[in-house]
């Protein structure tokens, strides 16, 4: 709706003598009425040179408003031409906020030093686009008022029902049944609008009507193309209408509009085409039957190649029921055909995806890659060891799919990231602080899983590439050791190990590394620098604050140990806990302990896990945890007082 107020003035007949004003004098009050000034279409508008205007008010009839522009100009000449908009020479604009129950408009100077050729400065709120600057608006005593503003400037309030809003369904104002209710978007209550296809008054009961388009349609050429339905039948709907087509003529794709069936073209080329279609599908056929019957073949083949034959003998003499066989086509199915999107992560032995088997379960699928022929029946053997692994911290071997020329193994998904990802941050995970006892946690129960793999299965299981990477972490951020056998499942030459080594720069064993054997000692010198890693905060190999340099991290830590500085690399937050320092301590002995240049000085997994266990212990009751219902180890290995240690006190003696 569009009101008119008067306009604000303000005349001089010399610098300090004002000849005429209605200054302070111009307001506009809705409180309490169901008005309210639009703010996208009003601007405040002041038109005079070297004068400043103000508007205030109440907004929401409690908040305080005040805003205001100004405009400048030396002489008529230095105003904006005619016509042009309001930016400050000559005139200027101002926007007013939502929500504003009343405003008055005024000049807080009672001067001008331009009176000779601009006597009069205006004020006003008024319309978006009724203004446009006249150069005349500045000369004569209200000349503006007189020529272009008798009966004041237009201002578009906005109408709704300010009391209630449209969550309260049962008391709003929309009382037809096809109308719908939407929030005003000035200031507080609604608007009531007929459904689409309606019309008529959404305030009262049945107000909204259902508009007949198609007798639009009949009545007035126009409504033609506002309902469109060419050279169908319109049928109206409550609501809507639709455009039905007639026999023989279909849809033109638009569904408003109908057109032949088919063209006399069309009919010759659906001859031809069917013609075609007949025998292009036999050929179609006659291969699809050929490659079927080759692929169902080679497909045979790959499964007796790849054991799958034995693991069934196995499976059934042994009672095993752990690990599924699955099919290629499960296995596509799985990863949406080896989506790139569902990539897990790859590396030196293969790529891994995440996968949904049939049964909903989320899986983890390895595609590994090439396996040497002559280790092809030592594979099934060692599925068959894999599957009966069964501890809370191992990633459990699943399945197996093997009518593909390399197999591929399903394991357990773990859906909390890596180890690595949570010591040193990625894309999906900030750095967060990791207290004490929660490293402890994860490296004891990591150790527990290694020391299982090494001693508690029917045989020796190496891991063979142990780093914070490799182990991962559930909700709860228990540890799980992933992508475990990767030496047991496949004897490597000298290519395969330099990959491997690719892999595991600054985990690797200084042994291994010149014999290219992994043996158990191998995992306790990786688990070595996770324990570093875990201490540090620091990655294998860390770029130096310094130099920025590549560094080893078991190198440089070793050396600050032996220089009794190692407490500098230490992650602050537990270097500054005064109370940890001794369990800190026998942490970093035990994992220089680890990392030993002899295999031979090492400890073991067990030994190592055991030890853990101590200081996990003792943490646990100095940070007042003692109740933690986390446990010892996963149930493994029950917690026991070592005779390198005694505990006295909540402290940690040896």
């Amino acid at each position: 709706m569009r009101v008119f107020i008067p306009v604000s003035y303000i005349c001089f007949t010399s610098s300090a003598t004002v000849s005429a004003s209605n200054n302070d004098t111009v307001g506009f009050g809705l409180e309490d009425t169901p008005f309210l000034p639009s703010p996208g279409r009003n601007r405040f508008t002041v038109i005079g040179c070297n004068t400043l205007g103000l508007v205030g008010g109440f907004r929401g009839g409690t908040s305080q408003y005040l805003a205001g522009c100004y405009s400048y100009c030396d002489g008529a000449s230095g105003a904006s031409d005619d016509g042009a908009p309001c930016t400050g020479t000559g005139c200027c604009e101002a926007s007013i906020p939502t929500n504003l129950t009343a405003f008055n408009v005024a000049f807080p100077i009672n001067s001008s030093s331009v009176w000779g050729f601009n006597p009069c400065f205006y004020a006003m709120v008024a319309e978006v686009g009724w203004y446009r600057f006249q150069r005349r608006d500045l000369a004569g005593e209200l000349g503006f008022i007189n020529n272009r503003a008798k009966d004041g400037a237009p201002v578009i309030v906005n109408w709704a029902v300010r009391n209630g809003s449209c969550l309260e369904q049962r008391n709003h104002a929309c009382a037809s049944a096809n109308s719908y209710c939407e929030s005003a978007s000035n200031g507080p209550g609604y608007l009531c609008h007929c459904s689409p296809g309606y019309e008529g008054n959404a305030y009262l009961n049945n107000g909204c009507q259902d508009i007949d388009e198609c007798m639009l349609r009949e009545q007035d050429p126009k409504y033609e193309e506002l309902y469109p339905c060419r050279k169908g039948v319109c049928l109206n709907t409550l609501g809507g209408y639709d455009c039905k087509c007639k026999k023989r003529t279909k849809s033109d794709g638009t569904n408003f509009g109908c057109r032949p069936l088919y063209s006399r073209d069309e009919q010759l080329l659906i001859g031809l085409s069917v013609s075609a279609v007949v025998i292009i599908s036999s050929a179609c056929l006659l291969a699809l039957q050929l490659q079927r019957k080759k692929h169902r073949k080679e497909k045979d083949e790959y499964f007796k190649q790849n054991g799958g034959l034995m693991l069934y003998d196995e499976m059934r003499s042994r009672q095993v029921d752990t690990v599924r066989i699955l099919t290629q086509k499960e296995i596509k199915i799985a990863t949406d055909n080896y989506n790139e999107d569902r990539v897990l992560g790859c590396g030196g032995h293969g790529m891994v995806y995440k996968g949904t088997l049939d049964d909903l379960r989320e899986v983890a699928i390895k595609k590994s890659k090439v396996i040497n022929d002559d280790c092809r029946d030592e594979f099934v053997n060692e599925i068959i060891i894999l599957s009966q692994i069964n501890h809370r911290n191992i990633v459990r071997l699943l399945g197996c799919c093997l009518d593909i020329d390399v197999p591929v193994l399903v394991y357990e998904f773990v859906s909390n990231g890596t180890l690595y990802e949570f010591l040193h941050g990625s894309a999906d995970h900030n750095l967060s602080p990791i207290p004490l006892d929660l490293r402890l946690k994860i490296a004891t129960q990591s150790a527990e899983a290694l020391a299982y793999l090494h001693s508690s299965t029917s045989r020796t299981i190496l891991h063979g590439d142990v780093k914070s990477a490799n182990i991962l972490l559930d909700d709860q951020r228990h540890p799980k050791v992933a992508d475990f056998g990767a030496s047991a499942l496949k004897s490597m030459d000298e290519s395969e190990f330099i990959m491997l080594v690719q892999g595991t720069l600054g985990y690797l064993d200084p042994e291994s590394f010149i014999s290219h054997v992994l043996t158990d000692k191998s995992d306790v010198y990786s688990f070595g620098v996770v324990l570093l890693e875990l201490m540090t905060r620091k990655r294998a190999l860390y770029a130096d604050s310094s130099s920025k340099e590549k560094r080893s991290l078991s190198h440089s830590f070793l050396l600050m140990f032996h220089q009794n500085m190692h407490l500098k690399m230490l992650d602050s937050e537990i270097a500054e806990d005064a109370a940890a320092m001794v369990v800190v301590e026998k942490l970093a002995a035990l994992a220089v302990h680890c990392l030993s240049a002899r295999g031979d000085d090492r400890p073991t997994m067990k030994e190592v896990a055991e030890r853990l266990q101590v200081l996990w212990r003792i943490q646990m009751r100095q940070a007042g945890d003692g109740d933690n219902d986390d446990g010892f180890g996963g149930g493994s290995l029950s917690p026991v007082v070592l005779p390198w240690a005694e505990v006295t006190d909540g402290s940690l003696e040896t």
